[in-house]
């Protein structure tokens, strides 16, 4: 038996942390969510998730400020940013905060998908070349 992914969604607007924790459930993705930054962080401390996704504008905290506070202790769960933040900066900043990830809003579900289930099957990957050597 396979046991479901678990990721964490963090985003401030209620209607895309519903439409996007629905399409990632029927995904067959187990999601937690979150509208702010200080709860997610608490959750990335307390318990273990496979991926986070991060919106870039959170009430509390930058979801890049998110991304480094995470990075601070765990170096190896995926970060895929899910934002409407589309310059070439923003999403620079974010790979270089520590994301593997970078979706621009407004996008498909299939393409948060298919990002999620990229960066999965990298650490997957790398993980396995790890084992072996």
């Amino acid at each position: 038996m396979t046991t479901k992914a678990r990721l964490l969604l963090v985003d401030d607007h209620p209607d895309s942390l519903e439409v996007l924790s629905l399409l990632l459930e029927q995904s067959n993705f187990e999601v937690v969510g979150t509208d702010n930054g200080k709860q997610a962080l608490r959750l990335t401390r307390e318990e273990k998730f496979d991926a986070y996704i991060l919106d870039s504008w959170l009430p509390d905290i930058s979801g890049l400020d998110l991304c480094r506070s995470i990075r601070e202790f765990d170096s190896h769960t995926p970060i895929v940013f899910y934002s409407a933040n589309a310059l070439d900066s923003d999403i620079d900043e974010a790979i270089q905060g520590g994301a593997q990830a970078y979706v621009v809003k407004p996008a498909s579900g299939d393409e948060v998908i298919e990002a999620v289930c990229k960066v999965l099957d990298e650490k997957r990957n790398s993980s396995a070349a790890a084992a072996a050597s």
